[in-house]
């Protein structure tokens, strides 16, 4: 199939670093691994950093001239899709786009990270939600990454509209063995980047627990950048002189080199939405210690690959890792089941089954409905 995939908070093919535009790039992937030719929808981001009435009005009228301009351009000489692919429908990035011309030209139309918050639906938001939520009942298939997601979905659920889960995943590169025979106390490592809002809440926190930590032995790799990197020093420069390494920013090879020579990852992550870090660090063999926050649970196998501790308790967080740091057999065994877990069953292979699946039954509910009317 020919699908058009659609990114409303960030275009696939800039050069920004984040976690939604390598989910992108990794959909894409795994969806073109099915044979399918997968384009990109030529559209700018609709993402609001507020809720502003004004530029909302603006962006319909834009949206709406856009949506004419593709459908002529279908309909006359560009190729045209036999599918429509969203990914990431939510209050701050609704798609403005994909039912009226999925229904125009009688196509699928599928989502994945869609989600939807009822305490949204009024108040200063509620015209955003309203046009998340015609997606939401336009849907043939929408594939949920986490629990919590899918709570939020359930009321969109019905014969015409299905919903499958695709747990997160991450492409993986050459599998780097974590090194072996080292001495030294036990090397933690993060990844992050240095923003203000919950990056910045999870650093400081982090910072914290080391403290609670600091008569262990252990050292830290940071890896990062960001607006928010002074801040950030300032919070560790408290600890113990020598524990900490800053690497500044990485590319993905080196940082998963990094990673694979370090013992235990750790990162609070408080309001992750899952969090591909948690899924790369396991796969280079590394046990997780984080937050229950978020979908962080959805990426790891809680006891098993990592200990989770209740959001913001860090001293609960600082004993899960004081007992990571003091038993080396645990943190092995752990380490060796992450990998296991990682490279057996988030990889992107298992998640082209999981797409291939739901583009059939896509193109199943959508023969069902009636053609050039979004379901209700």
């Amino acid at each position: 199939m020919r699908i058009a995939f659609h990114t409303p908070l960030n275009p696939v093919g800039d050069s920004g670093v984040s976690g939604d535009r390598r989910m992108a790039r990794q959909l894409m992937a795994a969806l073109e691994s099915l044979g399918h030719v997968v384009e990109p929808v030529a559209a700018p981001k609709a993402y609001f950093r507020e809720a502003d009435p004004e530029r909302f009005a603006r962006w319909t009228k834009d949206a709406a001239s856009l949506r004419e301009t593709l459908l002529a351009g279908y309909r006359k000489d560009l190729p045209r899709p036999d599918l429509w692919f969203t990914y990431h429908n939510y209050y701050r990035a609704p798609d403005f786009l994909g039912p009226e011309i999925a229904a125009a030209l009688g196509i699928p139309y599928v989502t994945a990270e869609s989600s939807d918050s009822s305490r949204r639906a009024t108040g200063p938001w509620a015209a955003q939600t309203a046009v998340v939520r015609h997606g939401l009942a336009a849907g043939d298939v929408h594939f949920f990454f986490t629990d919590r997601d899918r709570q939020g979905l359930e009321p969109w659920r019905n014969t015409g509209t299905a919903l499958l889960p695709l747990p997160p995943f991450v492409a993986l590169g050459p599998d780097p063995m974590p090194s072996a025979g080292r001495s030294g106390p036990p090397r933690l490592v993060t990844v992050a980047m240095m923003r203000a809002g919950a990056k910045l809440t999870s650093y400081l926190a982090l910072a914290r627990v080391l403290d609670r930590c600091r008569d262990e032995g252990w050292t830290l790799s940071i890896i990062g950048d960001g607006p928010c990197r002074a801040e950030i020093e300032a919070a560790f420069a408290h600890l113990p002189e020598g524990r900490i390494t800053w690497h500044g920013q990485l590319e993905r090879e080196a940082t998963q080199a990094e990673l694979a020579r370090n013992d235990i990852f750790i990162w609070p992550g408080i309001g992750e939405a899952y969090g591909l870090v948690y899924l790369e660090a396991q796969a280079a063999g590394l046990p997780v210690v984080a937050f229950d926050s978020g979908g962080v649970a959805e990426t790891v196998r809680t006891g098993e690959t990592a200990f989770l501790a209740p959001e913001h308790d860090e001293e609960a967080l600082a004993a899960a890792l004081t007992g990571l740091l003091r038993d080396e057999s645990l943190r092995k065994g752990m380490g060796a089941a992450a990998r296991r877990f990682i490279r057996s069953e988030r990889t992107t292979e298992r998640a082209a089954e999981r797409l291939a699946e739901g583009l059939a039954l896509a193109l199943h509910n959508r023969s069902a409905k009636p053609r050039g009317k979004a379901s209700p």
